[in-house]
């Protein structure tokens, strides 16, 4: 299983970029991350001097997400798409575009959680409509910005799992929860 921090960006297609990285948290608890607005404005930002100030996920096949950062000098970046597939807290499909495009067309990310042990490995897709969208969007600072954005991730998760891969604390919160309704953990 990969090692947890290191983001690796591959390009398997002419119009395809692949995002890896492994975080040592449940993919429930990464799943969760994803997709819950409370969640994703703790991490999800760009770079300084910008935050997330709407968050809106339908959270459902055909439903819609759309996120809009603000700069401290009041620009503005809106990203939005509709979800194509949703099997949480394995998978989501879902196009993307933004407001004001940067790049040609729109893309399909697909993400993937696979967990191992604790540990989970988010495996992004993006497949764009040309190769020339995807370079557009490699030339742009995606791993640095992506990278740094993980980092955060990373953090958030380690605050929400409470140590390690997290397993533990899941499981003694489960149990707890269980006791506490007088079933057996």
């Amino acid at each position: 299983m990969q090692s947890p921090g290191a983001l690796n960006v591959t390009t398997p297609t002419e119009r395809e970029i692949m995002l890896s990285r492994a975080f040592d948290a449940p993919r429930e608890v990464v799943f969760d991350a994803l997709t819950r607005p409370e969640q994703l404005k703790r991490w999800l930002f760009q770079p300084s001097g910008w935050n997330l100030k709407v968050c809106e996920i339908d959270l459902r096949v055909g439903g819609t997400y759309r996120f809009v950062w603000r700069s401290v000098d009041g620009e503005t970046v809106e990203l939005k798409g509709a979800y194509l597939e949703v099997v949480a807290p394995e998978r989501s499909v879902n196009t993307e575009s933004y407001g004001q495009p940067w790049y040609p067309g729109e893309a399909i990310v697909t993400t993937c959680l696979a967990e191992e042990e604790g540990r989970t490995v988010l495996t992004g897709t993006l497949l764009y409509e040309s190769r020339e969208a995807r370079d557009t969007v490699l030339e742009s600072g995606l791993e640095k910005g992506t990278a740094a954005s993980y980092d955060r991730l990373a953090r958030l998760l380690r605050s929400l799992t409470r140590s390690g891969p997290g397993r533990q604390w899941l499981r003694r919160t489960e149990s707890a929860l269980l006791s506490a309704f007088g079933r057996p953990a």
